[in-house]
């Protein structure tokens, strides 16, 4: 996984500016279990201001000009009590802008250690939803998947779809898929 790590620094990734849209980041939290690396989302509750009960990635809105990517370990950690220091970021994917809440999304990718002791916040999280790699690598073809009950869509699927795009090119150079 840390060749991805390479790659994604190697990579020229698209940038959104906008100084009407609003910065966020997110987290795409990685981790390995039973020789299968597992993809972490959330599913916000109905009570948030953005994207109610939708399936994402741990983050928020950046604030006072802080760095994107404390952004996204800050809000990782006040969803989910990942503790900023125990992930291992790999880089940065291409940004995306949302339709129906108008931000600039840019989202980092993260090795997390498993298994670990999340700390819900019952306020913007409903569960946690960890999903297998391989069953989106198995279907690469879609912008939208079933899971668990669970439909992920939207920006989240783009962000998804632009780090399965990525491990598809580079197949042959990572070993670990």
């Amino acid at each position: 996984m840390y060749i991805f790590k390479e790659i994604l620094a190697d990579r020229k990734r698209d940038l959104i500016s906008d100084n009407s849209l609003r910065q966020s980041a997110v987290l795409v939290p990685l981790f390995k279990k039973d020789d299968d690396y597992n993809v972490l989302f959330i599913k916000r509750t109905e009570n948030l201001t953005y994207h109610k009960g939708e399936i994402s990635f741990p983050g928020g809105a950046r604030e006072n000009n802080e760095d994107l990517k404390d952004t996204a370990l800050r809000e990782s950690h006040e969803e989910i009590g990942l503790k900023p220091h125990d992930v291992n970021v790999l880089g940065v994917l291409d940004d995306i802008r949302t339709v129906s809440s108008s931000f600039i999304v840019t989202p980092f990718v993260g090795i997390i250690p498993y298994p670990y002791n999340f700390i819900i916040n019952n306020t913007e999280v409903q569960r946690i939803i960890i999903v297998p790699l391989s069953f989106f690598l198995d279907n690469v073809d879609t912008i939208e998947w079933r899971y668990d009950g669970e439909t992920i869509w939207g920006g989240t699927a783009f962000i998804l779809k632009n780090f399965l795009s990525i491990i598809d090119e580079c197949k042959t150079k990572i070993k670990d898929f």
